[in-house]
């Protein structure tokens, strides 16, 4: 359902349609981590314009996405009982706007992950074949809009984890620039690559909802002065002129020979609305620096962003004999094992006499990374490559650390828009096997209407646009 038919059913049975549905979806998804009172919002709507671009919407927010009085637990059991005093800055302008809160989805923990398996609450299931993965960090929020529950939801995405579950779950994704939307309230995993990102199931969608969500907002120093377009009033799918560059990098090293047909193929259909195409490339060698470069600095970042979750300020605690042994025994107990390895790899490239060689490095060749993609855009309006090199991989098979060339570089690519901070959104291009994959764009710096255009012609090439699935208990 479009968010332009939501108006049409009265508010208070919409809202409760989707907590029914989100309900009757949770023994195959496992993708909710709380379910939220709607009475008092629905209250509050009164006060609301009900001319609000989200008047009466159900809406999903990842649970790494602070609500005032609404438990919110990242996934990780040090925070299982910690309640938020104060609401994000995008839940504000999604109250702001009409949107009713139902759920908080489940997500790896801390968003540490591209999988959805290490979520305190177990791994999320796909709605199109349940023993396979939703993809991480936002599988809970991709899975709920995939499966028809609700229009939209919000995600966070740090090295792909909006995009990639888009394209395992066959809908749209989208990481707009760094600082186009604000992170204030969002609990942060690296705070030089993360973004605020949504799932929708339409391009008109993913145009309304940034500009509900996109603006300066003072309490993040990152977010952009700029002013938020009207992206969904001058959306344009006329390609006469445009130049999309395919990355070549990523499309040789992809081993499923349908999915790389599947590219080809959008590409001509593409060309013949006027688009020029350009086969492009940067340095193998830098290509395959990506996914070591991403966990360098990531880690190190969400080392230090996490070290207030000690057990003594909020969150669970742990009993111990001394502050220190109960900061221990905490972090021990209420994080995974996963998430502990990641504190310790971030920790070692912080400590002094590993900087230079490890996080400095990183940095650097990060820059290079970024330099490379920049000079692309030169010639392109838009960078275009298959958004995964497989269909959504069953649980026993999905892995976040693999080293050969498809994944070092097709599994990778999107973190090049993390690095850059420029626009991204993934889209539905097909299926193989009955699976759906899909195709990922990128422009400039805050070309997002420019994203949006592109996006729209492709989705009239695909005829994918509102697909959901019925998933089969």
């Amino acid at each position: 359902m479009r968010l332009s038919d939501q108006k049409d059913i009265e508010i208070r049975e919409r809202c409760e349609q989707a907590l029914a549905r989100l309900h009757a979806l949770q023994p195959s998804l496992n993708a909710v981590v709380t379910f939220c009172d709607i009475d008092e919002q629905l209250e509050a709507l009164k006060e609301k314009d009900p001319n609000g671009k989200l008047y009466g919407v159900p809406i999903v927010l990842k649970d790494n996405v602070s609500t005032k009085g609404i438990r919110t637990t990242a996934s990780s059991r040090i925070l299982d009982n910690y309640v938020p005093v104060y609401d994000a800055c995008i839940v504000e302008r999604l109250k702001a706007e009409g949107a009713i809160i139902v759920a908080k989805a489940s997500m790896d923990e801390l968003g540490m992950g591209g999988t959805n398996k290490n979520a305190y609450t177990g791994k999320v299931n796909n709605p199109y074949d349940t023993r396979r993965i939703s993809g991480g960090s936002s599988g809970g929020s991709a899975v709920l809009v995939a499966a028809g529950a609700t229009a939209v939801s919000i995600g966070t995405d740090t090295g792909d984890s909006v995009r990639k579950p888009a394209a395992y779950n066959g809908i749209i994704g989208v990481k707009p620039t760094y600082g186009r939307i604000s992170r204030y309230g969002i609990i942060p995993y690296a705070s030089s690559l993360d973004h605020v990102g949504y799932f929708t199931t339409n391009v008109e969608d993913a145009c309304t909802m940034l500009e509900v969500l996109a603006g300066r907002d003072d309490r993040d120093m990152t977010s952009s002065l700029r002013p938020v377009e009207a992206y969904r009033d001058h959306l344009n799918s006329d390609l006469r002129g445009k130049v999309i560059g395919v990355l070549e990098n990523v499309q040789e090293v992809i081993r499923d020979q349908a999915i790389r047909d599947n590219v080809e193929a959008l590409c001509e259909k593409l060309a013949a609305r006027g688009a020029q195409i350009r086969r492009v490339r940067m340095p193998q060698e830098l290509m395959e620096t990506i996914l070591p470069v991403y966990l360098t600095i990531a880690n190190a970042e969400a080392t230090a962003n996490h070290s207030n979750l000690d057990g003594i300020r909020f969150g669970m605690r742990e009993d111990g004999e001394s502050v220190e042994e109960v900061m221990k025994n905490s972090r021990t107990k209420g994080f995974s094992a996963y998430v502990r390895k990641r504190f310790i790899i971030g920790s070692y490239s912080l400590f002094v006499e590993n900087q230079d060689k490890l996080f400095r490095k990183a940095q650097k060749i990060r820059r290079l990374l970024v330099d490379h993609y920049r000079a692309l855009f030169a010639e392109c309006d838009c960078i275009l490559a298959s958004a995964a090199p497989t269909v959504a991989p069953l649980e026993d098979e999905a892995s976040d650390e693999a080293l050969g060339k498809e994944h070092l570089v097709a599994d990778n690519h999107m973190q090049l828009g993390n690095f850059s901070g420029y626009p991204s959104m993934t889209l539905p291009s097909g299926f193989v096997d009955g699976l759906p994959i899909g195709v990922n764009i990128t422009c400039r710096p805050f070309e997002e209407q420019m994203m949006f255009d592109i996006a729209k012609a492709i989705e009239e090439e695909t005829g994918l646009a509102d697909h959901t699935v019925e998933v089969k208990a």
